[in-house]
């Protein structure tokens, strides 16, 4: 296949897709080959498209032309993501690799608009095409081609999880689609003399559009800081739970400096009998074999938590019974319980959905409340409410 010859003659060690220059490797092939293969399909296109007078033909050369370019910014933000940390950026550069992809989508977007202008001259004046099956074939051509880099871009995308090259290999497959549109224009004028091209070219320019848009957002959402992936969350939880001495974790935050480059933060529950130096070096280890074996920097926050009081226990079960009852999306931790003769309070967490509106909030706190004190009446809780930052994908 030629995706892994490429790879396995561009890529040093290329199994190793963590280490930073193995993934700059994959970034400036993708680049290399994008360029490349765009320079090409723009030649043909806007040959076949002067030859045949044809504006949806040459719109879709230009966006093949647009691609090149974005493939060389793509390639300038992989080199400068590579720079290590420093002084003003402890945290390295990756995030130029967003902010260049960012780019490429106002220039997507740019291009995008520049085709909706002249599409629509083409509809308000018409031209006749001509049509040539050399043409057509040519224009296939391109269609294989850009396929072909729609998969290689995913298949590189998901063996490095970049969200980049995945932007990429979606909108080299709308370019394939949009070339097939053009085609069909040509087909149906040489068949039924009908002229579409104008049509056919705003619906290419649109496609152009909604790419540029995709990509667009698909950058924004890292750089303003989007929920945690919930398989990276549960793959983080797992591992901090696997530890003999580790009762639960929750408040997981991940904040992303670039696709390899992530700084994570959580909660984790331990025995409160446990001496606190021997919990502690525990944190200490689990926080850096975490780190050698996914590579997130993780810090922990140590929580104690009651393992052996039943009493204690058995007010958290029927609390979890009641808020299970209540919202099975709804969670708690954080649990404590201050115990007197007269009065109980049972201290903790509130974790409800996004979509809970201010007056829900309090109507689920009172209804708490109230059955946790038609359990026991000397109880009252002390709730506070917030929100999960783990993504519902």
């Amino acid at each position: 296949m030629l995706t892994e010859f490429l790879v396995k003659t561009f890529v040093k060690n290329s199994e190793e897709t963590e280490q930073e220059q193995v993934r700059t490797a994959y970034g400036v092939l993708a680049s290399v080959v994008g360029i490349l293969c765009n320079v090409f399909l723009f030649g043909v296109k806007l040959a076949v498209g002067l030859v045949l007078g044809s504006i949806a033909v040459m719109a879709d050369a230009f966006n093949n032309l647009s691609d090149a370019v974005s493939s060389v910014i793509s390639f300038v933000g992989v080199k400068l993501a590579e720079r290590p940390a420093d002084r003003e950026h402890p945290f390295g550069h990756g995030r130029y690799e967003y902010i260049s992809a960012f780019i490429v989508s106002f220039l997507i977007l740019e291009v995008g608009i520049s085709f909706v202008k002249s599409a629509w001259e083409k509809i308000r004046n018409p031209q006749d095409i001509t049509f040539s099956i050399v043409s057509l074939a040519i224009l296939c051509l391109s269609v294989a081609v850009k396929l072909w880099l729609g998969r290689f871009n995913r298949v590189l995308g998901e063996r490095i999880h970049s969200s980049v090259m995945k932007a990429t290999a979606a909108d080299a497959m709308g370019d394939a689609a949009a070339t097939s549109a053009t085609i069909l224009c040509i087909a149906i004028y040489g068949i039924f003399g009908w002229n579409l091209d104008g049509y056919v070219g705003m619906l290419v320019a649109f496609m152009v559009l909604g790419a540029g848009i995709g990509v667009a957002k698909d950058t924004l959402e890292p750089l303003l800081g989007e929920a945690v992936d919930p398989e990276l969350a549960k793959m983080l939880q797992k591992e901090v739970e696997s530890y003999e001495g580790i009762v639960g974790s929750h408040d997981l935050i991940v904040h992303s400096y670039g696709p390899t480059k992530r700084m994570a933060t959580i909660h984790a529950e331990v025995p409160n009998d446990v001496d606190i130096e021997k919990s502690h070096e525990l944190i200490d280890r689990i926080e850096y074999e975490v780190f050698k074996k996914t590579r997130v920097f993780l810090v922990i926050h140590m929580d104690p938590v009651e393992t052996k009081d039943q009493k204690v226990l058995a007010y958290r079960k029927k609390l979890e019974e009641i808020i299970a009852g209540l919202d099975e999306k709804v969670s708690f931790h954080d649990f404590r319980m201050v115990d007197g003769k007269k009065h109980v309070n049972l201290i903790f967490d509130l974790v409800v959905p996004f979509e809970y509106s201010e007056e829900e909030k309090e109507k689920l706190k009172e209804n708490v409340k109230k059955r946790v004190k038609d359990f026991d009446s000397r109880c009252d809780c002390v709730i506070l409410i917030e929100h999960s930052y783990v993504g519902d994908r």
